[in-house]
C-alpha cells in the first residue's frame, strides 16, 4: 500500500522538514515579474477533485487563464492524484523542491503545519487575500490549531452522505433508512449475491476513506481516536465499536461484494452504484460529479445522512475539504497571494465549487453543486448539524495512515470469509496505536 511508508516514516519526514524550514527561503516582493523581467510562472499542485485527472485539467484551465489574463501571472498546472498528494508534498518539503501554491486535503493542516515548510496566514498575508471573515467559520477552523496562525485556507468544503438508488429502493417498497439497523436491514433485502447485486459498496482498500469511516463511527458510539491530551485512544469501546460496524458490512453482514475489499479508490466504488450494482453508497459532495461522469444522473439517486445506531450520537461526517497551502521557500509569495486571493473570490468559488459539486468556503457564493434543492438542503444540514471536525493535531496524518492501513486489512480478511470480532479489531487498533508510539 502507499499509504505504509508514510507510517513508518512520518517522524523522519517532518524532522527533516523542520530542519530545512529552519533556514528559511527567499520570497521575492514583484508580483507579475521575475529576473530580467520575465513573467512570473507558479507552479501550482492541485488534487485530484473531479472525476479524472482530465476533468480537473478541462475544469481548472480556463479559470487559471483568466486568473493570468487578469494579472499577467502564468500558472503551471500538476493534477496529483491524493494517493501520491501527501507522500509528494512531504517529499518536496525535505527537498525544497515543491510548488508554490498546493491543495492539501484540510485533514492534513495540522500536520503540514508542524513541520514549518508552509507560509503563515498571519493577519498581514490574510488582508491580502481579503481577511478572516470572509471565510465560513467552520471551514476555515479546519485551516489549523487555534493560537496560531494557519498555513492553508479553505478552498472547497464537503460533508459525506448516503446516496440510495431511488428505483432500486422504490421496487424494494423500501424508505430510506433513518438508523443503522434500518440500513444493514434494507442493504440484506437488497443483496443478491447470485446476480452480483449487494446493497452497499465501500471502497474497501481505500486508506484515508477507512479511517474516515472508522472516527466518524466511533463518534456515532461516544468514541474518540485522541483524548483531550491529544494521544490516541484507538482501543477504547467506542473505537471498537465504530471499526467493527464498518468492517461487519462485508464480513458479518455480507451486503458487500467481497471485491471492494480491493478498491483502492473510491471511483471504482461510485461505478458500482452508478451501474446498479450496488443499492447504496456513501460519499462525500462531490460524489455528485464523479457520479455523473459515470452515467448516473442525480434524478436517480437521493441523498441523506449516514445513520447512526438507535442509541447512537447523530455524527454523520466529519467537516472534510480541501484547502490551499503557500510554500515558505516559494520566490513569488506575492504571486502566490494574489493567486490564492483570486481562487477564494466570491465568483471562483461560486464557479469552482460548482463545478467539483463541492460547498463553498467562503460567505460571498452560495451552494450551487446541484439544481435539486432537496440534495443542497441535505448537504448543508449535515455540515451544520452532524458533521464534526477531526481532531487538530499534528498526528492526525499518522492516525489516517495507521488505523486506515490496519482497517483496510482488517476488510481484506473479512473479505475472504474469516471472522473478525472484537479481539482482532481490538488487536489490530492496538497495533495502530503501537506504531503511532513509534512515528
Amino acid at each position: 500500500m502507499k499509504s505504509q511508508p508514510l507510517a513508518a516514516g512520518v517522524s523522519a519526514l517532518l524532522l527533516a522538514v523542520a530542519l530545512t524550514a529552519c533556514s528559511g527561503g527567499s520570497s521575492e516582493s514583484d508580483s507579475t515579474t521575475g529576473s530580467g523581467d520575465a513573467p512570473v510562472t507558479l507552479t501550482y499542485w492541485a488534487s485530484n477533485q473531479g472525476a479524472s485527472l482530465e476533468n480537473d485539467k478541462e475544469i481548472l484551465t480556463p479559470e487559471l487563464a483568466k486568473f493570468t489574463q487578469q494579472t499577467g501571472i502564468k500558472v503551471n498546472l500538476e493534477v496529483v492524484p491524493w494517493s501520491d498528494l501527501t507522500n509528494n508534498t512531504l517529499a518536496a518539503a525535505v527537498s525544497g523542491q515543491g510548488p508554490d501554491v498546493l491543495n492539501i486535503g484540510n485533514t492534513n493542516a495540522t500536520t503540514f503545519q508542524s513541520t514549518g515548510a508552509f507560509h503563515p496566514f498571519d493577519d498581514a498575508a490574510l488582508q491580502k487575500i481579503g481577511g478572516k471573515d470572509r471565510f465560513v467559520e467552520s471551514a476555515f477552523a479546519t485551516a489549523g490549531p487555534p493560537g496560531a496562525a494557519p498555513t492553508s485556507i479553505p478552498l472547497y468544503s464537503q460533508v459525506y452522505a448516503l446516496y440510495y438508488n431511488k428505483k432500486t429502493f422504490a421496487d424494494a417498497g423500501l424508505q430510506p433508512p433513518t438508523t443503522w439497523e434500518e440500513l444493514v436491514s434494507a442493504a440484506q433485502k437488497l443483496t443478491d449475491p447470485a446476480k452480483k447485486k449487494y446493497g452497499i459498496v465501500i471502497p474497501g482498500g481505500t486508506v484515508n476513506v477507512s479511517m474516515h469511516f472508522s472516527y466518524i463511527f466511533s463518534e456515532q458510539y461516544g468514541g474518540s481516536a485522541f483524548d483531550q491530551a491529544g494521544k490516541p485512544s484507538f482501543t477504547s469501546p467506542g473505537m471498537i465499536n465504530g471499526v467493527k460496524q464498518y468492517v461487519d458490512l462485508i464480513g458479518k453482514h455480507h451486503v458487500v461484494n467481497p471485491s471492494a475489499a480491493q478498491y483502492t479508490d473510491s471511483a471504482q466504488a461510485a461505478g458500482d452504484f452508478a451501474r446498479g450494482d450496488a443499492a447504496m453508497y456513501m460519499a462525500q459532495t462531490s460524489g455528485i460529479n464523479v457520479l455523473k461522469q459515470n452515467g448516473m444522473e442525480p434524478d436517480q439517486y437521493g441523498i441523506v445522512p449516514i445513520p447512526a445506531p438507535a442509541s447512537g450520537t447523530k455524527i454523520s461526517s466529519f467537516v472534510a475539504g480541501t484547502n490551499l497551502s503557500v510554500f515558505k521557500n516559494t520566490k513569488h509569495l506575492d504571486a502566490a497571494l494574489q493567486f490564492v486571493k483570486f481562487m477564494t473570490s466570491d465568483e471562483e468559488q461560486q464557479i469552482l465549487n460548482k463545478a467539483y459539486t463541492t460547498q463553498p468556503a467562503v460567505k460571498g457564493a452560495s451552494a450551487a453543486f446541484t439544481d435539486d434543492q432537496e440534495k443542497l438542503d441535505a448537504f448543508t444540514k449535515i455540515l451544520a448539524e452532524q458533521a464534526k471536525p477531526l481532531p487538530l493535531i499534528p498526528g492526525i496524518q499518522a492516525f489516517q495512515a495507521n488505523v486506515g492501513g490496519e482497517v483496510v486489512g482488517l476488510i481484506a480478511k473479512a473479505a475472504t470469509g474469516a471472522t473478525i470480532g472484537d479481539a482482532e479489531i481490538k488487536a489490530a487498533l492496538e497495533q495502530a496505536q503501537q506504531k503511532m508510539g513509534a512515528s
